[in-house]
């Protein structure tokens, strides 16, 4: 894949993570996802013990904790539904300092809290520890369809670029003294998108000419070889391990 592409949520080091390949934590990533989605949601302990191998991924990632609770905020809109469910779900009643609370919204509420927040977690932890780009390549390296992946890196590539774009209109506008007050103010920021859209659209068709004027057939360049190893398998399946170890021990208890 092409050059470079420096990401927010990514958090340069050098850590045993950090240098894992990109497929071998994409898929560890998700068989442990898978795990924690099949536990029921009584087997409280089974969560605990996923969260402590979460902290321990941070800690061996040097991903600081403070940065991961805070990227953990994307998930506050399921946090505001999942405490709406014990006072609107149905089913037998407990009260707790004055509430009547569902029981099977409270079961509910705890189960998409707990195995909402490792999923969020975990993914925070790819994104922190792997480039975009390294992504990308990882998921080639896993059969996914080239076209879909080149679609993803344009994406990637352009969505800061656009935002710029939207930026300068927006700036643009605030310097000719408009501000958005109500629906009426809906026809110029209309314009605006249907402006933006336009200038993306022609963009797009003049980096694609560049592309093909420099040989683009179809595939992007690969810069960076990301193999991976028997070694590098065995090192990414300690968390999904790990976590399915838990799973089967406390089902059995």
């Amino acid at each position: 894949m092409g050059a470079g592409h420096a990401h927010r949520l990514y958090l340069p080091g050098r850590s045993p993570v950090h240098r894992l390949p990109p497929q071998c934590k994409l898929v560890a990533v998700l068989v442990f996802v898978l795990a924690v989605v099949a536990t029921p949601r009584e087997r409280i302990w089974a969560f605990a013990a996923y969260a402590l191998l979460l902290a321990a991924v941070a800690a061996v990632a040097r991903v600081p904790y403070r940065l991961v609770l805070r990227r953990t905020a994307i998930e506050l809109p399921f946090v505001a539904f999942a405490l709406l469910m014990p006072f609107v779900a149905t089913g037998e009643r407990v009260h707790w300092l004055g509430l009547s609370l569902s029981e099977a919204g409270l079961w509910g509420a705890w189960n998409i809290l707990a195995k909402g927040t490792l999923g969020v977690v975990a993914s925070i932890l790819l994104a922190a520890t792997t480039e975009p780009r390294l992504l990308l390549l990882g998921v080639e390296r896993l059969r996914m369809p080239a076209l879909i992946v080149q679609i993803a890196a344009f994406m990637l590539r352009y969505a800061d670029v656009v935002a710029e774009e939207m930026r300068r209109m927006r700036i643009a506008r605030a310097s000719r003294g408009f501000e958005a007050r109500d629906l009426r103010d809906a026809r110029v920021l209309a314009r605006s998108l249907g402006a933006l859209f336009l200038r993306s659209y022609e963009r797009g068709e003049r980096v694609h000419l560049a592309m093909v004027s420099r040989g683009y057939e179809g595939r992007m360049p690969v810069l960076r070889d990301v193999g991976a190893t028997a070694a590098h398998w065995t090192a990414a399946a300690a968390l999904p391990a790990a976590a399915l170890i838990a799973a089967v021990a406390w089902s059995v208890s």
